[in-house]
């Protein structure tokens, strides 16, 4: 694969990865006999994203050593800038909680009228073992996958490549939020509109400080991490 090609295919990998993996999980559910096999496809999203993550971080460690770099040097702290970093980061996240927040209950109540509505698409219940599993493994694997991909790998090669500044930034924040429809993949234009511009001003949000200050995003990862844990522990009460 080439350096030029190499870019546009972690671009895309994630919501290919995403809605394929549920379609071989919907496909294993109509074998077992199921009536409505993607609808029963729609609770796993958890696993399959966490799969779908292994397989970029795998993919990301492959391309880095092409390039004779190791994919993990992009977590490394650069001490010499640690205590500025850190109040600066603590200063950007005063602005990203709202930024990350309100787009989605905004959206949800324009498009569906209550922004309750639209927990249930994505809480659904699941076997205990699974939500267990889900609850480590998913923030983790997604730290280490989302931001990495979008901003570690692809935006900095795009602009490598000669792409313009403004286009670089744009195409990953834009698949960042995205990539979402797929996370689970419903065929509902409402839940699309929705689950597709929720993050997206977030998505710039990140792309525009880590264009700005790329050693910012081992604290990025950290912050990721912490916030999808927060909301996978809902898989929980939804399997009682």
């Amino acid at each position: 694969m080439t350096p030029q090609k190499a870019p546009w295919l972690m671009l895309f990998s994630r919501i290919t990865l995403f809605a394929g993996l549920q379609a071989i999980l919907a496909f294993a559910f109509s074998l077992a006999g199921s009536e409505n096999a993607w609808e029963a496809s729609t609770a796993w999203w958890p696993l399959t994203v966490t799969l779908a993550n292994l397989i970029c971080v795998a993919l990301l460690i492959r391309l880095f050593h092409t390039e004779g770099k190791s994919y993990w040097d992009i977590f490394l702290i650069q001490r010499k800038h640690i205590l500025g970093d850190l109040l600066v980061i603590l200063g950007l996240f005063v602005i990203a909680g709202p930024v990350s927040y309100f787009p989605n209950p905004m959206l949800s109540k324009a498009l569906f009228g209550d922004p309750q509505k639209v927990l249930p698409l994505l809480v659904r219940p699941l076997p205990l073992w699974v939500v267990y599993i889900s609850i480590f493994l998913f923030p983790i694997t997604q730290g280490l996958a989302e931001l990495p991909t979008y901003f570690g790998y692809v935006m900095p090669r795009f602009e490598s490549n000669g792409m313009r500044p403004w286009l670089a930034v744009t195409l990953p924040a834009l698949m960042l939020g995205f990539q979402h429809i797929a996370v689970p993949l419903l065929f509902d234009m409402r839940y699309i509109l929705w689950r597709g511009f929720m993050y997206i001003p977030f998505a710039f949000f990140v792309a525009i400080v880590l264009h700005w200050r790329p050693r910012f995003l081992p604290y990025m990862v950290v912050v990721h991490v912490l916030m999808d844990m927060s909301f996978v522990a809902m898989l929980l009460s939804a399997a009682y």
